[in-house]
């Protein structure tokens, strides 16, 4: 049998692999912080200290929304209404290829209502009353930022570290470094929401959840509306479970030889992932069955959360997924693109989500969770204070802006009622406290008890990290 140089470099010194299968049983992280829960795979030594969050759950507006017209709120934009951004404030920040040929920058105020809400006093827009209920619970940062400035990028960027495609998802990262808090369900959900924009939405790709040079066991499961919640999760006709688990043990036989032979560590991954599949013929139809959910659930959620594929039903399986040990929930929601019509569009998006965010917040709270369970909510970039294309005063659009963006969490060790950063009066450019979005997750990784430098994996002959190479600080002002 011939085995190649990297290979018996990279397994011999476990004998060619078969103690690595031990990685597959149950190991007890008490060793790394006291009374720690039990979990699966992970990492010796993560994580690095006594963590604030189990879990964490990322509520991802695709598309960007506009801070102007939700979160960040600029009064004095109404005075100037039609006027040009003036080119002091805007210096040398790009434009995208939409607005380059536009011969002025005329400014768009928010043509809805603001109030302030909870003790804090924070001030929210009118198309998020429910949220505006929870400020209280919620660290809100104003002035998150990155460089990208297209979608893709500036989603992948977010998500995965790098503006190139092919690196871990932060959701990929935390399965490996944290392992499994169960048994029975994937480390790391994907769950996509319907969307009520009218202007369709960016395209998402499974890479932005993917476990890129990580080993495959680590990357996000997608969770479907519709049909079997994951492709072939049924046995076909005539396949019982007893001759399912047969199967099963004979193929885990032959795969435990080859493993024993070449080492090649994506055999223990599919081994352990046959397994997860046969125990998820279980576990994942009694998550997605919400009928047992009392009716005080649903008169939080909304109707909605009755309907598979919404947002609010998402965010209630969000829930049963944190009581049963789901690592890292990731909702996304699409079609917050506002170019053109936002006075339209924004209110039907913000309506689709405003419920259910607020929801998951208190369900959390009243179940004891929330403390324990870091969730985020915000978009891959910011929108422009000035108008794209032709601005009345009931109708603008609002282009890319990377300067300056907002981003809340609560739970998780994250302070309450807690406003971050402060935007010039165009929320055009951080005048005070800046986060970049390698701050942002460095702060997530904290909250779960990671170190973000020294959680790495070597490939390419480099460290690499979910923070990358550049200057990243974890937001010690963020945390309680």
């Amino acid at each position: 049998m011939t085995v190649d140089r990297r290979r018996f470099l990279g397994t011999g010194a476990h004998g060619l692999g078969l103690a690595a299968l031990a990685t597959l049983l149950p190991r007890d992280s008490r060793a790394v912080v006291a009374a720690g829960p039990k979990r699966i795979g992970g990492i010796e030594g993560v994580p690095h200290f006594a963590p604030r969050a189990k879990r964490a759950i990322s509520l991802f507006m695709a598309g960007a929304p506009s801070q102007l017209d939700t979160f960040d709120y600029k009064p004095k934009l109404l005075e100037m209404f039609d006027q040009d951004l003036p080119p002091s404030v805007r210096g040398n920040q790009r434009l995208t290829t939409m607005t380059s040929g536009q011969t002025r920058f005329p400014l768009a105020p928010s043509k809805f209502q603001w109030k302030q809400h909870g003790k804090s006093g924070v001030w929210v827009s009118e198309l998020l009353p429910n949220m505006a209920q929870v400020v209280d619970e919620m660290t809100i940062v104003k002035t998150v930022w990155t460089e990208a400035i297209n979608h893709d990028p500036a989603i992948t960027y977010i998500q995965t570290g790098n503006q190139n495609a092919g690196k871990p998802s932060i959701g990929a990262w935390l399965s490996y470094g944290l392992g499994s808090d169960n048994q029975d369900l994937p480390t790391y959900v994907v769950l996509t929401s319907k969307y009520s924009s009218k202007d369709g939405a960016q395209a998402l790709f499974s890479r932005l959840w993917g476990s890129g040079f990580l080993p495959s066991q680590h990357q996000g499961v997608g969770l479907r509306a519709s049909g079997d919640p994951v492709l072939y999760l049924s046995d076909p006709p005539g396949l019982d479970r007893q001759a399912r688990r047969e199967m099963l043990d004979a193929v885990g036989e032959l795969n435990g030889k080859r493993l024993a032979a070449i080492g090649d560590p994506e055999i223990r991954t599919r081994i352990a992932q046959y397994e997860m599949a046969f125990r998820m013929q279980v576990s994942v139809p009694e998550l997605t069955d919400v009928s047992k959910e009392p009716d005080s659930a649903f008169d939080l959620y909304g109707p909605d959360a009755r309907m598979p594929g919404t947002f609010a039903y998402n965010c209630l399986l969000a829930r049963r997924m944190a009581e049963r040990g789901v690592r890292f929930t990731q909702i996304f929601h699409r079609g917050w693109d506002q170019h053109k019509q936002l006075p339209r569009d924004l209110p039907l998006q913000c309506a689709d989500v405003d419920r259910g965010a607020r929801a998951l917040v208190v369900d959390l709270k009243q179940r004891g969770l929330l403390d324990e369970t870091l969730v985020v909510w915000g978009g891959e970039f910011g929108r422009t204070a000035y108008c794209q294309g032709k601005l009345t005063r009931d109708n603008y659009g609002r282009d890319h802006h990377p300067r300056c963006f907002t981003v809340w969490m609560a739970g998780g060790g994250m302070k309450r009622g807690f406003t971050y950063g402060e935007t010039d009066d165009f929320s055009y450019n951080v005048v005070s406290n800046p986060v970049h979005i390698r701050d942002l997750n460095a702060t997530i990784l904290y909250a779960l008890g990671i170190d973000h430098a020294r959680l790495t994996f070597r490939y390419a002959g480099l460290e690499q990290r979910l923070t990358g190479v550049e200057p990243a600080k974890v937001m010690k002002p963020l945390l309680i």
